[in-house]
């Protein structure tokens, strides 16, 4: 029996080049500033990842494997809860990328095979959006968004 899934596409342009938008996602001093995370890696492929909370805190959030990588334009993750780290079907694959569009860049992050109905796949609708948003605004105004924001009371 195989498990139901789903898949989220989300594409953004940036008024950046593909280096600076592939760095923002594989260092960690510049994911911080957009994400209040870091993506902590040696990214090679079959090495582990981290995404580690930037606080005092530092836990380790979502853990995954390099699947793919060809910088600037390609990075494929497998990704999963930390707390479900053991747990084969609970990994999902994130693929991020980068095409040159005259001064900007087209990121197209694919993030499939999550399980329908997950707690991870209604996440990941919420969270991409403003992850992404927030990387966008780092990258052409050198300030990210505050991706923890909650809605205001109506």
């Amino acid at each position: 029996m195989t498990k139901e899934t789903t898949s989220f596409v989300y594409v953004t342009y940036i008024r950046s080049t593909p280096e600076k938008v592939f760095e923002a996602i594989t260092k960690p001093d510049i994911a911080r500033r957009y994400w209040g995370h870091e993506n902590i890696s040696d990214w090679n492929p079959g090495s582990k990842w981290e995404h580690v909370r930037a606080n005092d805190q530092r836990s380790v959030e979502l853990v995954g494997k390099v699947i793919e990588i060809s910088p600037p334009t390609r990075l494929v993750i497998s990704w999963a809860n930390a707390s479900q780290a053991s747990d084969p079907s609970a990994y999902s694959r994130v693929t991020f990328e980068t095409e040159e569009y005259e001064d900007m860049v087209r990121l197209t992050v694919t993030h499939d095979e999550l399980a329908a109905g997950s707690g991870m796949a209604n996440g990941i609708k919420k969270g991409w959006p403003v992850v992404l948003a927030s990387l966008k605004s780092l990258l052409e105004t050198g300030h990210g968004l505050d991706v923890f924001a909650e809605p205001k009371s109506a």
